[in-house]
């Protein structure tokens, strides 16, 4: 008889309990109280009722789901950072993947509210150059961090007058966040060693490298040489010096600084002659964030993950997919 009321109170022990659990449950996710005001009302402490939705949803008496509607790719962005360790990744949807443009236009948008949702007055940051670093600075909204500051990360390239010369990028840039501007006021890639020393020896040119530690945020374009990139349709690299860095096993780019398929840097006589930020340097800043996609950039994107060379991607669906789904 003993046991038997053991065991009946047991169970009522047990069934209450779980009546506790369901009841805060309700109340948190349902009604939408807060804890404090399920604490007050069931004369518990509100570390209780947080311990105890814990152990809500353990139980499975809470079950917590979350639909991704379309064009939202959550389960990929996380499969993403969990493989390659990064901090962030955004996927966007882009119908015309066939279209280099049309993915540059949408990776760019996004990059833009990236950077609106992130940004922290007193960031320093660092932008180099291309067409989706020109489609982000298109899409900039205004917004004041007057205490921020833009560092150009390369030198020019290409026709100055051009919108994706790293110098305009910059001053946009700063104009739509209203803040303080350094700019690096030389030629991107130099024709010798000496004239880059004599280039390095400006107050100016110093006063840009000397903001280069101080980085938090890099945003950079992760670029491949073919036929119709950037670098090659404004004579940034020549078609010699394509075959050359391809022959050292070169597969894209940031920032002019090239890489191969495994993200390392290439060692050349070209890479030398550049002048900004170096792929060593680039993986001390805090937060360095990539903009790349579409069917030219598949393999340079993996590259560029597998080396560490970004702690951020913004990416369409079918780079995303391609680069989850390759060796």
């Amino acid at each position: 008889m003993l046991i038997h009321e053991q065991m009946i109170t047991s169970n009522n022990g047990r069934l209450d309990g779980i009546r506790l659990l369901t009841k805060i449950g309700k109340l948190y996710y349902e009604h939408h109280l807060t804890q404090q005001e399920i604490a007050d009302d069931l004369c518990i402490s509100r570390a209780k009722v947080s311990r105890l939705l814990h152990e809500a949803r353990d139980e499975n008496i809470v079950n917590i789901t979350v639909t991704s509607p379309p064009g939202v790719h959550a389960d990929l962005e996380r499969h993403l950072e969990t493989r390659f360790g990064l901090r962030e990744a955004v996927v966007v949807e882009e119908d015309h993947w066939s279209s280099q443009d049309a993915v540059t236009r949408a990776i760019g948008i996004a990059a833009a509210q990236y950077l609106r949702r992130t940004l922290q007055d007193e960031d320093v940051i660092d932008i180099s150059w291309g067409r989706t670093l020109s489609s982000m600075v298109d899409a900039l909204t205004p917004r004041a961090a007057p205490e921020s500051h833009i560092v150009q990360l390369i030198g020019g390239l290409g026709p100055p007058e051009a919108e994706v010369h790293a110098t305009d990028l910059a001053r946009r840039m700063a104009s739509a966040i209203g803040c303080k501007l350094t700019l690096l006021p030389a030629p991107g890639i130099v024709d010798s060693q000496k004239a880059k020393q004599i280039m390095l020896s400006d107050q100016h040119v110093k006063r840009a490298f000397e903001m280069m530690p101080q980085l938090d945020v890099a945003y950079v374009g992760i670029g491949a040489p073919t036929p119709d990139s950037v670098v090659m349709q404004n004579g940034v690299v020549s078609c010699g010096q394509r075959e050359a860095l391809a022959a050292l096993g070169a597969v894209g780019d940031i920032a002019l600084r090239f890489f191969d398929a495994g993200g390392q840097p290439i060692v050349s006589e070209f890479n030398e002659r550049v002048l900004g930020i170096a792929l060593e340097q680039l993986k001390r800043v805090k937060r360095v964030v990539g903009l790349s996609g579409g069917p030219e950039k598949r393999h340079v994107v993996r590259a560029a993950l597998k080396g560490g060379l970004i702690s951020v991607l913004i990416t369409d669906y079918r780079t995303a997919c391609s680069v989850l789904n390759s060796n």
